[in-house]
């Protein structure tokens, strides 16, 4: 893998016959980068509203980790069946379906009054967010305008972890100074996904179907050989990354609210927003740097900043810790970058889908396995116990990273004699 080959050169293969260019390509281009926000901001909407659930039914810290761990079920699924569907079939096709989904999952949210409906509602979320996460993404890389090389991949690192910081930070807002705080926020989403809806109907289709739709339905994970050394060098940061967002999803507003004593349902999303927030920034801010380049500097980022978030959560200081989260956004900014700047740079137009599908089906296990291994945790040790184990454990996969990374840049620089 060539150490010069950074975000410049992202999104430059042949775009499909037929689809989009100039003016109309740059505008679907904004259209689909809204609608990954969006979706993203969906997935994280639930999670200041999760301590309210709790209050309102009554139910312990291992039902919530079930709630959070059907979603993950259902997006996996849904990544490792129809990953590579919009391939064969096209963008537009998988992605209306996958919309139309969403709008049923919050018709459910908003009507939800147990357990059981808010398990169904985060289930077919899961499913439509994994529909559309790999297809929004690959459809991103077709829509690339000519004269903007390298923005797909800029804004496929920009778009999922701005929409994280969105969605938690306005549904925090709106459950602390808005009625109906289980409600209202799934109704503007709601709202934004019929608009969504409208945007895509009248998008073109960017790709060209190809043959094999029904073969690409059987769930099966693999990355063609010519892609697998690029893959494996940013696999360990990607796992780290996701690992991390994993954590304040899961346990960040609980951990506001019991360690540092804050029950502001803002603060608790705000606590999610630092980490999200400054990582959209610095991947824009960095966004014409060598992506291979930021794998080092993210690895660093965001071990420093993880120890450091520690350090506050061990000692109870809250400033500490947001300077931490704030360290490891810088990190998490970084690393996105690197990851799907490379992605989005390696893959050809028949292999997008499939590609990106695999990159979320490492990146959703690296956020769910712990997530859900931690909310089971918490119920035998503690949630402050829990969260210090949980950013040990990434501060190790980031120093994993950072070895692995400089133990193929020295093989690449110094090939055996």
């Amino acid at each position: 893998m060539a150490e010069a080959s950074g975000a410049a050169g992202v999104g430059t293969e042949p775009r499909a016959a037929g689809g989009p260019t100039g003016a109309g390509s740059s505008r679907h281009f904004v259209a689909v980068a809204a609608i990954i926000v969006l979706f993203l901001a969906t997935a994280s909407a639930p999670s200041p509203i999760y301590v309210v659930y709790q209050r309102l039914w009554g139910f312990s810290s291992g039902v919530l980790t079930v709630v959070f761990a059907v979603y993950v079920v259902g997006l996996l699924g849904s990544l490792l069946v129809v990953g590579a569907l919009s391939d064969h079939v096209g963008r537009r096709p998988v992605l209306g379906a996958a919309i139309a989904l969403q709008i049923v999952a919050l018709a459910l949210f908003v009507l939800a009054g147990d357990v059981v409906v808010l398990s169904a509602a985060r289930f077919l979320q899961g499913v439509a967010t994994g529909a559309a996460i790999t297809t929004l993404s690959a459809a991103l890389v077709d829509l690339e305008p000519p004269r903007a090389p390298g923005r797909a991949g800029v804004v496929n690192s920009v778009a999922p972890v701005g929409g994280l910081a969105v969605g938690a930070l306005g549904s925090g807002a709106l459950v602390e100074f808005a009625p109906w705080p289980t409600r209202l926020v799934y109704v503007v989403l709601l709202v934004g996904s019929v608009l969504a809806a409208v945007a895509v109907a009248a998008m073109p289709e960017p790709t060209t179907r190809r043959p094999g739709a029904l073969a690409s339905l059987r769930p099966r994970v693999g990355v063609p050989a010519r892609l697998r050394a690029d893959v494996l060098a940013v696999t360990p940061i990607l796992i780290a990354l996701w690992a991390l967002s994993g954590l304040y999803l899961a346990l960040g507003p609980s951990v506001v609210a019991e360690v540092f004593g804050l029950r502001n349902h803002l603060v608790g999303g705000l606590v999610v927003s630092v980490l999200c927030a400054t990582g959209a920034l610095t991947s824009f801010l960095l966004r014409h740097r060598s992506a291979p380049g930021m794998l080092v500097p993210a690895a660093v980022s965001l071990g420093l900043g993880t120890l450091i978030t520690l350090v506050g959560v061990t000692s109870g200081n809250a400033v500490v810790a947001v300077v931490g989260t704030a360290v490891a956004g810088l990190g998490f900014g970084a690393g996105s970058l690197a990851t799907f700047g490379t992605f989005a740079r390696i893959a050809a137009p028949h292999e997008r889908g499939a590609l990106f599908a695999v990159v979320y089906v490492i990146a959703y296990l690296a956020f769910s396995v712990p997530a859900v291994a931690a909310g089971f945790a918490t119920s035998a040790v503690g949630l402050r116990a829990t969260a210090e184990v949980y950013a040990i454990a990434v501060i190790a996969l980031t120093v994993v990273a950072l070895v692995l990374r400089l133990a193929l840049r020295r093989r690449t620089v110094s090939p055996d004699r």
